[in-house]
């Protein structure tokens, strides 16, 4: 009688130190120089340590146990017809501690480590994946790394296989579980180590994968680990059977062993349940279909690569081997339906939706969906998406008028959604590897350059036309879709540029309230001069009828004033007569002028003709009786002064005697007295 778990005592010895020194090796080497899939990877190594530990521990106790039936057995054979052992239950009493040691261990020893590792894979698994969330450091050596990690897949890809192998023996089955871990470990390590070498040519995406691969697959073993300790305490007991540790990963052994899923499935069902699956007819009828299945069902998958459905808003071109199927020379075009091709990978079609209008967002990052409740008021004062870029405008403050430090130029936030359609799907697809791409270094650099050239200061009304910020965003508008479209058609690119929201240009959120400041006083300053300008309109329009007429009656005398100094008489002369010819042909208030002017010469000159054929006529009637015109003009003279005056004429005889009493006070009103007292009362 031999004692076989003593081989694999040392299997476990030896991949023990093996994965001691290659976690040490893995976590050092990890840590300087910087690679996070390298140290992660230490950690699952760790993994593996503590499961060959468990083994070891296991198969040592294993080993006792074999010698001590060993030993039992050669004292039966030299002391048959002894009386020490009266008894069998006394021998087995005193002889059999390793077997109840090894009962022990395997009942409560192996389903506690197994809680431990449960443990340790979902809490370091975690760890790294926080790990992995933090900035990137510094990394170096990248080279060696793999160099390292190369080695350790190769040799752990070697033990992981002989200790499979081994366990395909009933004593040793429990070193599947180191040859699964094992090989997960080689698995891990290699691909480590190429995405290592990718890194020496700048292509970190391996890594960054494997930074969240490798945290997530120790959370998985052990949520796994920890649900095994689960069914296996309710798992039936059956005497004989081997029972099959909690840390020995169910997945793992797919890929260790994936000859034998079938067989796997089945003997962790019969594990399970404590009858025989494997045995029943309909498991027969499957393992005996299985393959033909899976043969019928890769092949229809496969054949049904041969349909292809374009959408109502697409159109596909069909590539054979690699080159667009055409027609009559002409690249064709499959439109929105069912369309039918050979598989896979004699052709491929490529489908866009050439019907439907994308967008492109120069300048900014749209929030998430989640975020978006609403479209609500776009406010200079706040942020509006998740991330926006500024803009370098030229300023046109020279360098007497900026403070010390600062630069002639200014900053505004672009947010301009570009909208397109692909108008031509093969230069689209066939011209430029990535058009998207493409389009958008052309928007930002058109963009950019309009940017450069326009101003955002308002000084005039002319600024404000011509302002980013201003009304000049229509015409901007106009003239970057122009540009783009331009540069995109040189670069034959098929796509038909439909709209640019030149709006979403605004300062930027911090400066955004004393930017409105100056708006502000702009404005006040545009008011105040178009006020100046109705009020000179209003006066030029009421003095000459309009500014027009204004304007040039204005420059018609400069220039005269002007000719006034020179000799030349009949330039003089020339500029006279068209000068009156305007003033004769104004309206307004010179018209008045003119016209009150001419009015008054008209009638001073015929009262003055009037004065002097009277007086002569005067100067007759004098000549004829100078005493008589004399009386005349007395009495005339007294008519005139006395004509608003009261007169009182008493006539009475010279002789008389009589003295006259007159009352000379005013009185009442006469008529009021004859309506109230009656006409005898007044006198």
């Amino acid at each position: 009688m031999t004692i076989s778990s003593k081989r694999a005592e040392y299997v476990a010895v030896a991949s023990l130190i093996l994965s001691i020194i290659f976690f040490i090796l893995a976590l050092l080497l990890g840590r300087w120089s910087g690679f996070l899939a390298l140290y992660a990877g230490s950690w699952l190594i760790f993994n593996a340590v503590l499961i060959w530990l468990a083994l070891l521990i296991q198969f040592h106790q294993r080993a006792l146990a074999e010698q001590e039936k060993l030993d039992i057995s050669q004292m039966k054979k030299t002391q048959k017809d002894s009386d020490i052992f009266e008894q069998e239950s006394e021998k087995q009493s005193v002889f059999n501690i390793a077997q109840k040691r090894l009962q022990l261990l395997e009942k409560w020893f192996l389903p506690v480590f197994a809680g431990i590792i449960a443990a340790y894979q979902i809490v370091i698994g975690f760890y790294l994946l926080r790990v992995a969330l933090l900035p990137d450091v510094q990394i170096q050596q990248p080279l060696l790394c793999a160099i390292v990690a190369t080695a350790i897949a190769f040799v752990s890809f070697l033990f992981s296989r002989y200790a499979t192998g081994m366990s395909a023996q009933r004593q040793w089955k429990p070193l599947r579980a180191g040859g699964s871990i094992t090989l997960s470990v080689s698995v891990v390590c290699f691909l480590v180590a190429i995405s290592l070498a990718l890194q020496v040519f700048n292509y970190p995406v391996g890594l960054n994968i494997l930074n969240y691969f490798i945290p997530v697959l120790l959370v998985i073993l052990g949520f796994e680990t920890a649900l095994n300790i689960v069914f296996n305490i309710y798992r039936p007991r059956i005497k004989g059977q081997y029972n099959r540790a909690a840390f020995d990963s169910r997945l793992l052994g797919i890929v260790n062993e994936p000859g034998e899923i079938l067989h796997t499935v089945a003997g962790t069902i019969d594990y399970q349940f404590g009858f025989e699956v494997s045995q029943t007819w309909f498991y027969k009828l499957i393992a005996k279909a299985i393959l033909p299945l899976i043969f019928f069902a890769a092949l229809v998958l496969y054949l049904s690569s041969s349909i292809v459905v374009i959408n109502s808003d697409e159109q596909a071109i069909i590539e054979r081997f690699g080159n667009p199927i055409t027609q009559k020379g002409n690249v064709r075009l499959r439109e929105p339906g069912l369309t039918l091709k050979y598989p896979w990978p004699i052709d491929i079609a490529k489908k866009y939706p050439t019907r439907k209008i994308a967008q492109l967002n120069v300048g900014f990052i749209p929030k998430a969906a989640k975020d978006k409740v609403g479209y609500g008021p776009l406010l200079w004062g706040k942020e509006h998406y998740e991330k926006e870029y500024d803009l370098l405008v030229a300023s046109r403050q020279t360098a007497g008028t900026l403070t010390e430090g600062a630069v002639p130029v200014s900053l505004v936030t672009a947010a301009v959604p570009v909208q397109y359609r692909v108008k031509n799907l093969y230069k689209f697809l066939y011209n430029h590897s990535q058009p998207e791409k493409i389009l958008e270094d052309i928007c930002y650099r058109q963009l950019t350059k309009f940017a450069a050239g326009s101003t955002i200061e308002v000084d005039t009304e002319e600024d404000l036309q011509h302002s980013l910020l201003g009304a000049g965003s229509n015409e901007a508008k106009k003239i970057l879709s122009e540009k783009i479209q331009q540069e995109v058609d040189e670069y034959d690119l098929g796509i038909d540029i439909v709209f640019v929201g030149i709006q979403g240009i605004h300062p930027n959120p911090q400066v955004a309230q004393d930017y409105q400041k100056v708006i502000g006083a702009v404005q006040k300053k545009q008011a105040a001069i178009l006020n100046a300008q109705a009020n000179r309109n209003l006066i030029l329009s009421k003095l000459a009828g309009s500014v027009q007429e204004a304007n040039q009656l204005y420059q018609l005398t400069a220039e005269y004033h002007e000719a006034k100094n020179n000799p030349d008489s009949k330039k003089k002369l020339q500029l006279a007569e068209k000068l009156d010819n305007a003033f004769k042909r104004a309206k307004g208030d010179i018209f008045k002028t003119l016209r009150s002017a001419q009015s008054y010469a008209f009638q001073k000159t015929t009262l003055s003709q009037a004065k002097g054929v009277r007086f002569k006529g005067q100067l007759k009637a004098f000549r004829a009786n100078p005493d008589y015109y004399k009386k005349l003009q007395r009495i005339n003279v007294y008519e005139d002064a006395l004509e608003n005056i009261r007169k009182f004429v008493i006539v009475s005889d010279p002789n008389s005697k009589e003295n006259f009493v007159v009352d000379l006070q005013e009185k009442l009103t006469p008529d009021l007295y004859k309506d109230i007292l009656g006409e005898d009362n007044t006198k």
